[in-house]
C-alpha cells in the first residue's frame, strides 16, 4: 500500500480553489502503523498515537465548529484491494471549508498535534465532499 499521509502541494493548492464559505465533510480512511515511531526515538503503539492526536486537536477541531457526523469500523473489503482496511474511518462536518483551513493551519494543531498523527499513521485518504442530504434513494 502506498504511504499517504499529508497533502501534496498540488492537492492542497486545489482545495483552496474551492468554495471556503459552504459547509463540507471530509471523509477519512485511516490505516495505523502498528507501532508510532517518533523523531526523538520513542516508541508506542500506532493507535496509541493516534488516540494522543485527537486528545490535542479535538478541541482545536471543535473550536472552529467541526463534529464528527459518522464513524464505522471496517469489517470486509467486499470490492476494492484487499490490502487497503482501514482501522479508522470517519467523516469530519466542518461548517464550512475555511474552518478546515482554520484547524489545519492552527499553531497548536501544526506544533503540538500532528506530530503524534504522523507518527501514527501509516497511509491514509482524506476527501473532501459537499453534502447533499439523504433522500432514502440512490443517484
Amino acid at each position: 500500500m502506498t504511504a499517504y499521509l499529508d497533502p501534496t502541494r498540488e492537492a492542497f493548492d486545489a482545495f483552496k480553489t474551492l468554495p471556503r464559505d459552504e459547509p463540507i465533510h471530509m471523509l477519512n480512511l485511516i490505516k495505523l502503523y502498528e507501532t508510532a515511531r517518533y523523531p526523538d526515538g520513542r516508541e508506542v503503539s500506532g493507535a496509541e498515537a493516534y488516540r494522543e492526536y485527537g486528545r490535542l486537536s479535538g478541541p482545536i477541531f471543535q473550536r472552529v465548529g467541526g463534529q464528527i457526523v459518522w464513524r464505522g469500523q471496517a469489517q470486509n473489503m467486499l470490492i476494492g484491494p484487499s490490502d487497503e482496511m482501514w482501522d479508522i474511518s470517519f467523516i469530519a462536518a466542518y461548517p464550512h471549508a475555511g474552518a478546515f483551513l482554520d484547524m489545519v493551519t492552527d499553531p497548536d494543531y501544526q506544533g503540538v498535534a500532528v506530530k503524534h498523527r504522523q507518527a501514527a499513521v501509516a497511509t491514509s485518504r482524506l476527501i473532501r465532499h459537499s453534502p447533499l442530504g439523504g433522500s432514502g434513494e440512490f443517484g
